[in-house]
């Protein structure tokens, strides 16, 4: 029996099956020789975490090691230190004694320290006629030198553990930062695929995660955003494969019908041209080559960009430097046009399907300018789309009118 290394505590302070099992443990264990108290600290700092501690108890603690007088916590000069509440109080930055309590109390059913307590309750020490203390009344750091290598090995494993869980929130990081560019760089430049589907998708996949997760919670969800990155490439991958193929099949064909292709700007209309001769010339080469076998038809745009320029001047404050040089920076405004006035991606993408991205974008540009007039930009987009499908929509007539209103609008303020 080991009876005489457990000690009851003072006053009204119960004795508790658990801390009465704790001192025996630590009475009957083989303590290391010496230990560097402050060593020891700093892995009850890294692991405290696992004993349930707050940071206000580790003040505590490291103001009953500064009492401690050795650098090394050795069970031959005696483990036990007996400060007064009020110099604890000094040395642990201030606290207020019921805090001060309360902390050295969780320190205690952490098993870091024991208490042994005087008859009255007070903290002191019995020193022999050399000044050696004899017999010492207070806290005991005895705890920390026995647990020393259990108190190592838990530091290391939550220091691992927290690496896990940085590199895991790292990766779930970039991982999202792919699937949100993907996304976004397949809408503005009218990739096929369903890309509402995948937006959505990716939504979801985020509503799922908490506030404050935890390394599982993070590590399931960057499973199913990296499935979904996959799922993207994927369908990325297929249709620049597909459009290898297409233009590969299209620069044959060029080369073999016609060797002299005609560029874009002589398929556009000319400022100085009339609309209905261009028609009458339309319609006479068409009655021409009816009857001959027509070639694949090359994606061109409708009408000069200066022309969309003046219909709608409004773009260009979503272009860079509030300017729209090139059609790529005329597509681009039109993405942000599509989110500032609620057009989903979904929509957008049927209308670059339809129309052309060009042409789509030229949509767009028309309705920014009409916002005032129109309720709902998307459904108004939806039926342009139809109709475009349907062959019964043209954005010449838009543009003109457009241009007309502008042009008028100038008059009137010059």
């Amino acid at each position: 029996m080991q009876t005489g290394h457990v000690t009851t505590p003072f006053g009204r302070r119960p004795a508790k099956l658990a801390l009465v099992k704790g001192q025996l443990a630590i009475a009957g264990s083989k303590p290391n020789a010496r230990i560097e108290k402050w060593k020891v600290f700093r892995d009850v700092c890294e692991a405290r975490e696992r004993f349930g501690l707050q940071d206000r108890a580790l003040a505590v603690l490291d103001a009953l090691l500064t009492f401690y007088p050795n650098g090394e916590l050795d069970a031959e000069h005696g483990l036990v230190v007996f400060p007064s509440n009020a110099q604890l109080s000094v040395r642990a930055h201030g606290i207020t004694e019921s805090t001060l309590r309360r902390q050295l109390g969780a320190l205690v059913d952490a098993g870091l320290i024991h208490r042994r307590d005087s008859p009255n309750g007070k903290r002191y020490a019995h020193r022999n006629r050399e000044g050696e203390i004899e017999q010492a009344y207070g806290f005991d750091l005895a705890p920390l030198l026995v647990r020393a290598s259990e108190l190592a090995i838990l530091a290391q494993d939550v220091a691992a553990e927290r690496m896990r869980f940085r590199r895991a929130k790292e990766a779930l990081t970039i991982c999202r930062r792919d699937v949100r560019k993907l996304i976004s760089a397949a809408v503005e430049e009218g990739a096929f695929g369903n890309w509402g589907k995948v937006e959505t998708a990716y939504i979801d996949i985020l509503a799922r995660l908490p506030r404050y997760p935890n390394r599982a919670q993070v590590e399931l969800t960057l499973d199913e955003m990296e499935l979904l990155r996959e799922e993207a490439l994927n369908i990325l991958e297929t249709q620049l494969n597909t459009e290898d193929l297409l233009g590969n099949a299209i620069q044959n064909d060029r080369h073999i019908q016609n060797s002299k292709p005609e560029s874009i700007h002589e398929l556009e209309p000319s400022s100085g041209q009339k609309l209905g001769e261009g028609s009458a010339e339309r319609a006479q080469t068409e009655s021409e080559t009816e009857g001959r076998p027509k070639a694949r038809p090359e994606p061109i745009k409708a009408f000069p960009l200066g022309m969309v320029l003046r219909a709608c001047p409004q773009i260009a404050d979503y272009g860079p430097g509030g300017r729209i040089e090139h059609w790529r920076e005329l597509m681009k405004a039109a993405v942000g046009v599509r989110s500032m006035l609620g057009v989903s991606p979904s929509a957008y993408e049927e209308a670059c399907n339809a129309m052309g991205p060009e042409n789509a974008a030229v949509a767009m540009a028309c309705i920014l300018e009409r916002s005032t007039l129109i309720t709902s930009a998307g459904g108004y987009l939806r039926d342009l789309t139809k109709r475009s499908q349907r062959g019964e929509f043209s954005l010449g007539p838009m543009l003109m009118a457009l241009m007309k209103v502008n042009d008028e609008g100038k008059r009137r303020t010059a």
